[in-house]
């Protein structure tokens, strides 16, 4: 069972989405690259955590390293367009993206990529979501975090001063214009004692 420790404002709120506008922190990486960041987005987040993490049907993965086929450090699930989502409250914060970042994204969010980041060991990569209209194009993507607080960080592709963001608990972090092709994005491992997170991630269709 995955054990957390709640936030502050308290695991036993009813959960709801509370106004985006509000308290959304836009920071610009370079001139045509922006991240935008809303802390506590989703009110009563450790209750949607509780039952995603029970409810979705994650499964591991396992990929090629040069030479061997390691484990890939968290677990996933994958939900297409049409797809119900394992809780309510993630439908509406979908709906009401698509609607707040109609001039940036037209098309609106449809696929919702789901990782579970058990503790500290589980990580991601370096890499930008380029598969799809997001390796020519601009795109926005979404990344809605429930659960413990992990580091995001990133950097110019090809290295460069990485900017660090830090999510959890219902906290929203957007990234948009050309941050998939310019910047790359990762959640790096750390030996700090930290419970579990799960990320939720929004995008266009067709874009991985």
């Amino acid at each position: 069972m995955l054990a957390q420790q709640s936030s502050l404002l308290g695991s036993d709120a009813t959960p709801s989405i509370t106004r985006l506008g509000a308290g959304l922190t836009r920071t610009r990486l370079d001139a045509r690259s922006w991240v935008d960041h809303r802390l506590g987005w989703i009110a009563g987040s450790d209750a949607v955590f509780d039952e995603v993490s029970h409810s979705t049907p994650w499964r591991a993965e396992r990929r090629q390293m040069y030479d061997r086929v390691v484990d890939v450090p968290r677990l996933v699930c994958w939900y297409e367009a049409e797809a119900e989502l394992p809780h309510p409250v993630l439908g509406a914060a979908r709906l009401r993206l698509s609607a707040y970042y109609r001039d940036s994204l037209p098309e609106g969010f449809a696929t919702a990529g789901l990782c579970l980041y058990r503790d500290g060991r589980d990580s991601v990569a370096w890499h930008g979501d380029t598969i799809g209209r997001g390796r020519t194009e601009d795109t926005v993507v979404a990344i809605l975090s429930l659960g413990a607080p992990r580091a995001l960080l990133l950097r110019p592709r090809g290295g460069g001063t990485s900017a660090r963001f830090k999510v959890g608990h219902g906290d929203l972090l957007v990234m948009g214009g050309a941050c998939q092709r310019q910047w790359e994005h990762a959640v790096p491992k750390t030996a700090k004692g930290c419970g579990p997170r799960i990320s939720v991630q929004f995008r266009a269709p067709g874009v991985r």
